[in-house]
C-alpha cells in the first residue's frame, strides 16, 4: 500500500510525535510501520530525526531509567531489561542506570517493602523475609541489595 503523505510531511508528523515525549529509534520505527511508511524511507526519516536531535537515544535511556524507578519504584534489572526489549545499546543503559543514586535506591526499596510488609501475612519468619524477597525481585531489584535491606527493616523496630 502506498503511503498518502510525502517524506516532508512523514518527517515533521514523526518529529511531532518524538516531540510529545522522549522515543527511542525501535518506538519511532514501530510508529513509522503502523504508518506504513516504505522502509527505505523510514531509515531516512530516522537519521534526519536523530541529525536534528529528535531522536537521542542517551537522552531517551536517561529519562525511561529516572520515570520507571521514580514513578514506577521498578530496580536496576526490571530496567534494564525493558531497554533492551526496545534494542538499545547495553553501554547507553548501563551508563542511565548509572545515574541512579545508591542510597536512593534503598531508601526506595526500603520503602516499598515496609509497605508490602503491612499486607502480607505469614506465620514464621523466614516466609516473610521470603515473600518479601520474592516481592522485591519482582520489581527488578538484586539480590544483594534485597538482603540488606530487609535485614535492616526487619531488625529495626
Amino acid at each position: 500500500m502506498q503511503n498518502k503523505y510525502t517524506l516532508e510531511e512523514l518527517l515533521h508528523k514523526a518529529a511531532s510525535y518524538c516531540s510529545i515525549s522522549e522515543r527511542c529509534i525501535s518506538e519511532v520505527e514501530a510508529k513509522l510501520t503502523i504508518w506504513d511508511v516504505a522502509p527505505e524511507d523510514r531509515k531516512e526519516i530516522i537519521v534526519r530525526l536523530q541529525k536534528d536531535d529528535f531522536i537521542n537515544e542517551q537522552r531517551f535511556c536517561n529519562a525511561f531509567v529516572k520515570d520507571k524507578f521514580r514513578f514506577n519504584k521498578w530496580g536496576k534489572i526490571k530496567i534494564s531489561l525493558a531497554l533492551s526489549a526496545k534494542e538499545l545499546d547495553k553501554t547507553l543503559i548501563n551508563k542511565a542506570i548509572s545515574l541512579i543514586d545508591e542510597g536512593e535506591y534503598e531508601e526506595m526499596l526500603a520503602s516499598i517493602l515496609k509497605k508490602k510488609l503491612q499486607s502480607i501475612s505469614y506465620s514464621y519468619e523466614y516466609e516473610k523475609q521470603g515473600k518479601l524477597f520474592l516481592f522485591a525481585q519482582s520489581k527488578g531489584f538484586e539480590a544483594a541489595i534485597i538482603e540488606k535491606v530487609i535485614r535492616r527493616i526487619t531488625l529495626s523496630p
